[in-house]
């Protein structure tokens, strides 16, 4: 008898102890929170991963017409093998790779020496116009990419590819050369222009908290500024270059409208616009395969990356002393380098906007005249003999619902991927130490891996049926609105973790002691001393998801569609001066969105970039 008790002890206690376990999760706010976050982030980035690799190993109805014997749903090697060595490997796969590969490095490289110059300039000289040239520095990243490639071809376009001639031959006369006007040198000095911002940002944080005690020390000693530069100030902000670097690589990779818009017409294919030509040719298992290539590149980057600074020395740039910063004086330098900085900057941010605004005004494409300028792509009724009789941008009402569409999915979605990011910052840091605050942080992470356009392949897949309890979001605003949220998470998650760094635990502590429930002392204290972070991230997502085009260009449809697809598919018909006006509408009202942001919010999109 004694022994029958004995054995019956340990079952009642485990059940107890379960009960007490579950009842203790549910009781704290924190745990509940984490494990919502923990489905959130299954569903929307988990599921579709497992969905879009289960589908590259699985056969499916639409293979019936390139192989014998197809049983749907049955396990195959057969994509991998198609992509990677088949007879159309070389043309699919490897030329393409090795293309974006080009691409990536040189555009890395470009935009490290032009951002981390422009960086050292301005953080450790007495260059003068620093807030001009901060701003300025800036602008590019407030701007689509490929903004840049429009007003490259309305240069150097020519007569035998564009149909029509650019500036240069209108101009001189000379006719440019194919190289010269699409495919891989135009592509890396517009990607340059416009990723150096992150190599600036960066770079420019980590220099300004290092004292210059340090180089002076060594300049002292005897040093030369080139051993300075190498032996002091380089290792210091390496960690800062190396993720730069990273960034820059990854995006280049898979980076989709410059490729196309100066790729595609000399067919020089990129893996981004092979994806994309891919979906549209119903060969979606091959777009699948590219897409976790992809993905892997992407991968295998940051892990270098994270392996890279991890096995780096320690360097102490901040101490409880003061740090002096004491400007290297330029000399006789210092009007030759404000000015070259200013023309530059004035080239990547500026001239571009110009081109495009004169373009949006000519009526024949080729005559730069000021006797061919009207206002008909601005405000035109219809004519038959003018882009198939479009009417005027700004009475167009397939751009006006675009507008609508824009607005409510950059509105919606950097609110509530602000608001996400915030409480996955809350949860990460109040739980620092734990599995689920680990889980949720890296989960969070995983949206950045994955280049736009191989994202959107994904959600094409699994929400084109119903799933779950979720019905069919294709050809919905709210697919769109998702994917944006999901794919911000990384720089939302980012903001939030670093506002509720600097928030104090002892604050909500006495709330708490005085009996505030969770909800309460997050509305009442957590939010409102988190207010400019969250201004500062909403204001950088509403940018990202103003000019986005590789993400969601899979997704629309007629009734959804955005300025910038709307964009693409004027570009595509060749109605290029209404390309060009719906582009300054995008940079009107991303333009307008910042000052008031910065204005009346005191946000700060510099700090929300570099940070």
């Amino acid at each position: 008898m004694y022994k029958l008790e004995a054995a019956k002890t340990p079952s009642r206690f485990n059940w107890i102890r379960v009960i007490n376990m579950a009842r203790s999760i549910l009781s704290n706010p924190i745990h509940l929170i984490s494990i919502f976050a923990f489905l959130f982030l299954c569903y929307t980035i988990v599921v579709p991963m497992w969905e879009i690799i289960s589908h590259t190993f699985t056969w499916h109805s639409e293979d019936i017409r390139v192989a014998r014997g197809v049983v749907p749903g049955e396990f195959t090697l057969y994509h991998w093998a198609h992509v990677l060595a088949s007879d159309i490997s070389q043309s699919v796969f490897y030329k393409p790779l090795m293309n974006s590969f080009a691409i990536a490095v040189c555009v890395s490289v470009l935009s490290m020496i032009l951002g981390g110059a422009l960086a050292w300039l301005v953080t450790r000289t007495d260059i003068p116009f620093k807030k001009t040239i901060g701003f300025l520095a800036i602008i590019p990243y407030m701007l689509p990419s490929w903004i840049k490639a429009f007003a490259w071809l309305v240069v150097f376009k020519n007569d035998r590819v564009g149909g029509s001639q650019g500036l240069m031959q209108y101009v001189l006369g000379i006719n440019p050369p194919d190289w010269l006007s699409y495919g891989f040198l135009p592509i890396v000095i517009n990607l340059s222009a416009h990723y150096y911002t992150f190599f600036y940002l960066l770079i420019a944080v980590a220099l300004s908290s290092i004292n210059s005690s340090l180089e002076e020390s060594a300049d002292i000693m005897g040093a030369s500024r080139l051993t300075i530069l190498r032996k002091v100030t380089f290792p210091l902000v390496m960690p800062a270059i190396l993720s730069a670097l990273i960034l820059t690589f990854s995006k280049s990779m898979g980076t989709f409208g410059v490729a196309a818009f100066l790729g595609l017409p000399v067919k020089y294919y990129t893996i981004a616009t092979m994806l994309y030509g891919s979906m549209k040719n119903r060969m979606i298992s091959d777009a699948y395969v590219l897409s976790l290539i992809l993905i892997l590149i992407s991968s295998l980057t940051i892990y270098i990356n994270q392996r890279t600074i991890g096995k780096r020395k320690s360097y102490a740039t901040i101490g409880g002393k003061d740090s002096r910063k004491n400007p290297t004086p330029l000399g006789k330098w210092r009007i030759p380098a404000v000015s070259a900085v200013l023309l530059f900057l004035c080239s990547a941010a500026l001239f571009p906007l110009l081109l495009l605004l004169w373009q949006s005004f000519m009526l024949r494409d080729g005559d730069y005249s000021f006797s061919n300028l009207t206002l008909h792509f601005w405000t035109g009724e219809s004519m038959s003999n003018i882009a198939s009789g479009e009417v005027g941008v700004l009475i167009n009402d397939g751009i006006v619902l675009a507008l609508k569409n824009s607005l409510s999915i950059a509105f919606t979605a950097a609110i509530v991927a602000a608001v996400i990011g915030l409480v996955f910052g809350y949860i990460i840091t109040k739980s620092r130490k734990t599995l689920s605050s680990k889980v949720v942080e890296q989960l969070s992470f995983l949206p950045y891996l994955i280049p736009g356009i191989s994202f959107a392949a994904i959600y094409l897949s699994m929400f084109a049926q119903p799933q779950l309890l979720v019905p069919a979001l294709y050809g919905t605003l709210s697919l769109v609105i998702l994917i944006t949220i999901v794919k911000e998470l990384p720089f939302a998650t980012r903001s939030g973790l670093s506002t509720m760094f600097q928030i104090s635990g002892e604050l909500e502590e006495a709330a708490k002691i005085q009996g505030a429930s969770w909800l309460r002392r997050f509305i009442k204290i957590m939010v409102p001393l988190s207010r400019k972070g969250v201004v500062s991230a909403f204001l950088l997502l509403f940018i990202s998801a103003m000019k986005e085009l590789d993400l969601i260009v899979l997704l629309v449809t007629p009734n959804t569609g955005t300025l910038t697809t709307l964009t693409f598919r004027y570009a595509e018909k060749g109605y290029q001066q209404y390309a060009d006006a719906i582009i300054l509408i995008i940079i009107a009202i991303i333009l307008i969105t910042h000052f008031l942001a910065t204005k009346f919010l005191k946000a700060d999109l510099s700090k929300g970039i570099g940070g």
